[in-house]
């Protein structure tokens, strides 16, 4: 991957996230060089073992929304990747005032930044924005439509929808190339069951021979795509000069319901661990709204890249089971005092 011919400098923000530090092993393996900035509220050091002494990789612990330490950062760096953001349902319930804040202002301020040294930015969005959208498959041009405000649940999808008009308000005003993709559902190895992931929250009750928690009544579907692919289609944005300007699908159209996909891994993991359902309002409180079926409609992305997801859900599955099955290293490693230059 290369911009005009040259090798390039990724600063990816929340990088040591579960999408981000695969997206970092797989930049720094072609070539590029990658700066990490995250606040380690989510993302974990650990998880960039793989990358921690390349000598193409640099790491900041900061926040995103602090603009000073951001600023030199985007400076030194050709794009940026914006992943840094408070995700998920369960804490956009618990903490709605967290999420809001967060996602608007680390997104105001890496734009800012951008505006400033003219860098192109590919923002991470979700299929949360499609809310309670009845016509499916979702496409990057449908209505959006969320429920009231005095729920909490849809403060996430509301946030990231304002990060959308931020990022193309820029581009419109300012001539920022800014590309916006919204995930689907994505899993992998380094995932955790925090906030409500439900598959590795599935495969850690089933190996430890606990009940399957189903949060409702497990015939709402969804489509779940694999980390590879994922960073794939990212990294494809990330170079294409007609990405600009423009949001993207990223996902799987391999849909499942969460009942079968807690079949599914009782299953691969040979587990006897019995399946438990668990009402909404017990799970996130009176109130909760969820969406029946969320599958994406990946024409845009797949004509423009000719992008298709290579890993089916059951290799998905079956991998991230072996890589939870294997024996944890002792000790990580330790955050760098400051990036080197770009």
């Amino acid at each position: 991957m290369e911009i005009q011919g040259r090798k390039t400098t990724f600063l990816i923000t929340g990088g040591a996230g579960f999408i981000g530090s695969h997206l970092a092993e797989r930049l720094l393996a072609e070539g590029h060089g990658v700066t990490v900035v995250d606040d380690l509220s989510s993302g974990r050091v650990e998880n960039l073992a793989a990358v921690w002494r390349h000598p193409n990789f640099a790491f900041l612990q900061a926040s995103v929304c602090d603009e000073q330490a951001v600023d030199p950062l985007v400076a030194r760096a050709q794009v940026v990747i914006h992943l840094a953001a408070a995700v998920g349902v369960q804490l956009a319930v618990e903490e709605p005032l967290r999420t809001i804040e967060t996602n608007l202002a680390g997104t105001q301020s890496i734009l800012r930044a951008a505006r400033r040294h003219g860098r192109r930015v590919l923002l991470a969005s979700t299929s949360e924005v499609y809310g309670k959208g009845a016509r499916v498959p979702f496409a990057e041009d449908d209505d959006l439509l969320l429920g009231p405000t005095h729920k909490s649940r849809w403060s996430y999808a509301a946030s990231k929808i304002l990060d959308e008009f931020l990022a193309l308000a820029f581009h419109q005003q300012f001539g920022l190339p800014v590309v916006i993709f919204r995930l689907f559902n994505t899993i992998g190895p380094r995932q955790r069951g925090r906030y409500g992931m439900v598959v590795p929250r599935f495969i850690e009750q089933a190996l430890a021979g606990e009940p399957l928690t189903i949060f409702g009544p497990g015939r709402q579907s969804r489509c779940f795509s694999d980390v590879r692919d994922v960073v794939e289609a990212i990294a494809g944005l990330s170079r294409h000069p007609n990405a600009v300007g423009r949001v993207f699908n990223i996902g799987s159209r391999d849909e499942v319901t969460i009942l079968d996909l807690a079949r599914r891994v009782r299953a691969i993991t040979a587990s006897r661990s019995p399946l438990q359902s668990i009402p909404y309002r017990e799970a996130y409180g009176p109130g909760f709204e969820d969406t029946p079926r969320r599958v994406p409609d990946t024409t845009r992305i797949r004509s423009l890249l000719g992008w298709k997801p290579r890993h089916t859900l059951d290799q998905s599955l079956r991998e991230i089971v072996a890589q939870e099955r294997r024996p944890r290293p002792r000790g990580q490693a330790e955050p760098s005092p400051a990036p080197a230059a770009g």
